[in-house]
């Protein structure tokens, strides 16, 4: 099993900036592909960004391109999400994922999920 567990949510203001964190344990973290998706109320859950597990492939969602940047570090067992010029179209929970074999943008196909952050931004 491998434990997940988000932190850094909040409320900004557009423009605004966030930084997710996702913590990791329970096995070794470095062989997991990692995503971050998100959730808006009445909305399904959407990709968000992926890294593979050496964090040297990322992927990015073309509605947070160029805004969203994702990051690993395999000595602390974290993975982040940098959003920066937060839009309230942004306002959703957002979760961390980790899958074994590579990286997806779909949910379906991660192996373990944290409990999720929220992150509202107010206009």
């Amino acid at each position: 099993q491998v434990q997940l567990v988000e932190s850094g949510g909040g409320s900004v203001q557009a423009g605004g900036s966030l930084r997710l964190s996702c913590v990791a344990s329970g096995r070794i973290f470095s062989p997991y592909a990692m995503g971050w998706f998100r959730q808006a109320p009445g909305k399904e859950r959407e990709f968000v960004a992926d890294t593979s597990a050496n964090g040297g492939s990322t992927a990015i969602a073309d509605s947070v391109k160029g805004r969203f940047t994702i990051a690993r570090d395999n000595i602390k067992n974290t993975a982040y999400l940098q959003m920066n010029r937060l839009k309230p179209e942004d306002t959703a929970v957002y979760y961390c994922a980790a899958r074994l074999l590579g990286v997806s943008n779909s949910p379906d196909q991660y192996d373990y999920w944290g409990r999720g952050t929220q992150v509202t931004v107010s206009s």
